[in-house]
């Protein structure tokens, strides 16, 4: 008897029947239908209950005639639902590779460095700003402004006139402020500044020509606007300006020269056009020098070369989180071989920052930092170390005078009469282990003494493995954090040969000689180029202090603005800039 099938539809045709019934198209039909059933099965089964069984009552409702014939043949009224079967198959293939690619996409990747600006920053931010802007007006030339107008007051038709050796002696913002703005940005405000600006003059007419000085002074100078920050697909920050809004409330003009008093006598109508301009420019020259410093924010280099071996990338990975008392940004903070960027084989863990504002900025660094540093450089070979007799001297020497005494002991232990070599291999990757208050370094390795003839191949004499432990001690120096090594213990194998126990102590004294005062002394000398840490331009780090938490390293410290920007971004505009007639026929900002 004939199994009856759950599904209505789709199921309901076994492919026992005749597939000729029909003639040629039907057959190509069946077919097709009989190829598309078995996946479709498959996946129906991955489908909800509920959506199942909305669809089996959609095909009930289509079951209006059945034809006759023989026993388990397809009924015709079920093709066109067998060709919907067929491309629903499709379809829900298709839904289920795209629903995987979401999952795989959307697999939470946590970084390997956070940075956090708190309101402490931002307050030191405004000090440094004035510090920057000061230095830039002390460099900055100011273009020439020249313009020709009509004074229809004195009955004129045209006033030729040059502005040059345009300074701004003083200014003052005193009541200027950034604060966050949780999830959208930084707000910048200033209001009651003022700005004291002085130029020579030229002035040329049909009616008479001059030359003098004036001096500008404004006052009531307000600006208010947001800063984006964000990330681009290279994973740079990037920097838009949003919400302009500049307003200078008075301008006073002063001239000085022979026809002074005249021309003070009409000053007072130039100050007028003079705001006009002024507030019409401001947000323009503003907006154009957050481009440019976008700009150069763009051309950042996130993947930095650290040694001969490594890379750093310091990529955003995501927009920075915005709250009402600090900033942070997630930072990928992996190191890659210099000839594969491929993935350490583990996954960064989760840590979370603590909640202080004692310090203008914090940096954690994870474990996973450390460890992507530890799989890079051993999969570059950077751990094996072979020295000569000569260059164990060249080490030894400096930190014992024992060195004679201990080359003569491995001579003596292994009956050497020609000059050796000493190779140290790591086997794995150092095990890199933050535990609160305690920073360890596990370096896995191997030992081989080899003869040195110069006639001959390097012969291996003894090789044994050892697990040599070590604390990692930590200082910031500028921008960089500076790691160096102290031995703990080591934990030595016999060696392969079959010597005694005795011979096994007595080398064990040896390498750990050899470890104290050659290897480790080596290995902090190439610590000590350090690993750069994010820090804003020309800032460098002071109060610092570095704790060892539970996974990862936190970094609470100080800003301090070192060097003043040598770069010149140009006052977009200024060039076209009519002081009488309220037009400005400056370049369009970028």
């Amino acid at each position: 008897m004939r199994r009856k099938n759950n599904f209505v539809g789709c199921n309901h045709w076994d492919g026992r029947s005749d597939p000729t019934r029909g003639g040629p198209r039907v057959l190509e039909e069946n077919q097709n239908i009989a190829k598309a059933l078995p996946g479709f099965k498959v996946l129906w089964r991955t489908i909800p209950q509920h959506f199942r069984a909305e669809f089996k009552a959609q095909v009930k409702n289509t079951l209006t005639s059945k034809a006759e014939g023989i026993e388990g043949a397809p009924q015709f009224w079920t093709l066109p639902l067998l060709k919907m079967c067929t491309k629903m198959v499709q379809v829900l293939w298709g839904c289920f590779l795209l629903w995987n690619l979401y999952i795989s996409s959307t697999q939470t990747t946590y970084p390997g460095i956070k940075a956090r600006a708190t309101q402490r920053a931002l307050d030191y931010g405004v000090q440094a700003g004035v510090l920057m802007i000061e230095q830039m007006i002390k460099e900055r030339n100011i273009p020439d402004l020249k313009g020709s107008e009509s004074l229809e007051f004195l009955k004129v038709d045209y006033v030729n006139y040059n502005f040059s050796n345009i300074k701004i002696n003083a200014f003052s913002f005193p009541n200027t402020s950034l604060a966050f703005v949780p999830g959208v940005g930084i707000k910048a405000l200033t209001n009651h500044g003022t700005a004291n600006i002085s130029t020579n003059w030229d002035v040329k007419s049909p009616l008479f020509q001059d030359t003098g000085g004036a001096d500008l002074f404004l006052s009531g100078i307000y600006f208010t606007g947001i800063l984006i920050l964000a990330q681009n697909d290279f994973g740079q920050p990037t920097l838009k300006l949003q919400d302009c809004y500049a307003q200078v409330s008075h301008a006073h003009v002063s001239f000085t020269g022979e026809l002074s008093v005249l021309y003070n006598s009409f000053a007072e109508p130039m100050e007028k056009p003079i705001l006009k301009n002024l507030n019409e420019m401001l947000c323009p020259i503003i907006t154009g020098e957050v481009e440019a410093l976008n700009a150069n924010l763009s051309m950042l280099e996130v993947l930095t070369k650290i040694d001969n071996y490594t890379l750093l990338d310091y990529s955003l990975m995501s927009s920075p989180e915005i709250t009402e008392n600090y900033i942070d940004l997630n930072l990928k903070g992996v190191f890659y071989p210099l000839e594969n960027l491929t993935d350490p084989p583990f996954s960064p863990l989760p840590f979370v920052l603590p909640e202080r504002s004692d310090s203008m900025f914090y940096i954690g660094i994870s474990e996973y930092f450390f460890k992507s540093a530890s799989f890079a450089h051993f999969t570059a070979g950077a751990f094996n170390i072979t020295l000569s007799t000569k260059e164990i001297s060249s080490h030894l020497v400096r930190h014992s005078q024992g060195v004679g005494n201990v080359l003569s002991r491995i001579a003596e232990i292994y009956i050497l009469s020609q000059p050796f070599m000493v190779r140290i291999m790591a086997t794995e990757p150092p095990v890199i282990s933050l535990l609160p208050g305690n920073f360890t370094l596990d370096i896995p390795a191997s030992i081989v003494i080899l003869t040195q003839s110069e006639n001959s191949t390097a012969e291996t004499i003894v090789s044994m493995d050892f697990v040599a432990s070590t604390s990692v001690s930590l200082v910031i120096l500028g921008q960089r954090l500076i790691c160096s090594l102290s031995l703990n213990r080591f934990r030595l194998s016999l060696p392969e040969s079959n010597r005694s126990n005795i011979e096994v102590l007595r080398f064990e004294n040896i390498l750990s000689f050899i470890l104290h005062f050659g290897i480790l002394p080596l290995a902090n000398a190439k610590l000590q180029q350090g690993f750069p840490l994010p820090n804003p331009h020309k800032i460098s780090f002071v109060n610092s202090d570095i704790e060892v938490l539970e996974h990862f390293l936190l970094i609470s410290t100080d800003l301090k603005y070192e060097t003043p920007l040598k770069q010149q971004p140009s006052f977009y505009g200024w060039e076209g800039l009519n002081l009488i007639s309220g037009r400005w026929r400056g370049k369009s900002v970028p």
